[in-house]
């Protein structure tokens, strides 16, 4: 299973690994982490402790909205147990069936707009825990709902860390990984994704930006474990949130790419950067970054790499 180790060096120059430990109190890590959700998860809160009805009988720890508008379950132990992912996917069969239910909280919450574009072709289940047993990593491979498995642990000077340890897109919508992804070579390697000029489910990559993008691919992809998700308006490139957001702008033979990069830490070019921050825009990230050629994804290269070495 992944380890994350943290160090601080010492008086003596000598880098001193910081020994990890767990919460006292599972609400103690649900409250830090709903306080930070968006930053953290990329999802927004919608509800703590929600009550699920008389048939299933529970309280959802949390509910969110992520930013690619799917639904989000997300259960916390404090410790190591199973148990957690067996409730979430119990959970996650409530909310199939409370799709109402589930938007009217959205619109109460979040506005009309937000309740609006829920998808619910990607309802997801977050688990935080402190660890996970090699049984639970091989059913999230098993089961058919998408899953992230992600190991927390609390250090010394009030630090929390979140580990992304498994993750699986699920069987029954569009997601894929690296390491699942098989490329169809006779389709020059791109997968089918909808056109951001056509409605959710038409259209393909556009043909002028077929080799671009694949070349594109290739680059997000190239950082571990990374999810491509095909969504109604974009494709998301994420690990536990989106890392960069693909949009194709096939009338001027050019893909746009946003990143999330904070654009006072960039030198902006105009007509291949630019700062997003109060702009609406497809996709989510703040830095733009415009691919007309494999000139501009080489001059994009370390762009991506930044932003994926701090996701």
């Amino acid at each position: 299973m992944a380890e994350l180790m943290m160090f601080r060096r010492d008086a003596g120059g000598r880098d001193v690994e910081l020994p990890g430990s767990t919460v006292a109190l599972e609400v103690e890590l649900q409250r830090r982490v709903e306080a930070g959700l968006e930053a953290m998860l990329g999802i927004r809160f919608l509800a703590s402790e929600y009550p699920t009805g008389p048939w299933h009988r529970g309280r959802i720890d949390t509910l969110g909205l992520d930013e690619n508008g799917s639904p989000v379950v997300i259960e916390f132990k404090k410790g190591s147990d199973s148990g957690v992912l067996s409730q979430a996917v119990s959970y996650l069969s409530w909310l199939e069936s409370a799709h109402h239910e589930f938007e009217a909280l959205v619109r109460k919450v979040l506005g009309a707009e937000a309740a609006e574009s829920v998808d619910w072709r990607r309802p997801r289940m977050v688990c935080i825990a402190a660890g996970f047993s090699h049984h639970d990593r091989v059913a999230v491979q098993r089961l058919p709902e998408r899953i992230d498995l992600v190991r927390y642990r609390v250090f010394e000077g009030d630090l929390l860390s979140l580990l992304l340890v498994d993750s699986s897109p699920g069987s029954a919508n569009a997601a894929s990984s690296r390491r699942t992804r098989e490329r169809d070579t006779a389709a020059i390697g791109v997968p089918s994704v909808p056109a951001t000029s056509a409605p959710a489910g038409a259209g393909l990559v556009p043909a002028c930006l077929r080799d671009l993008y694949a070349e594109l691919d290739d680059a997000l992809t190239a950082w571990g474990e990374v999810e491509v998700a095909p969504l109604r308006h974009y494709i998301a490139y994420r690990r536990l949130v989106n890392v960069a957001s693909v949009i194709f702008r096939p009338k001027h033979e050019a893909i746009l790419v946003y990143l999330r990069l904070d654009p006072d830490t960039v030198e902006l070019e105009e007509g291949f950067t630019r700062d997003m921050r109060g702009i609406g825009h497809l996709g989510t990230g703040d830095l733009e970054v415009r691919l007309a050629s494999a000139a501009d994804l080489e001059k994009a290269a370390p762009l991506i790499r930044r932003a994926f070495e701090a996701a």
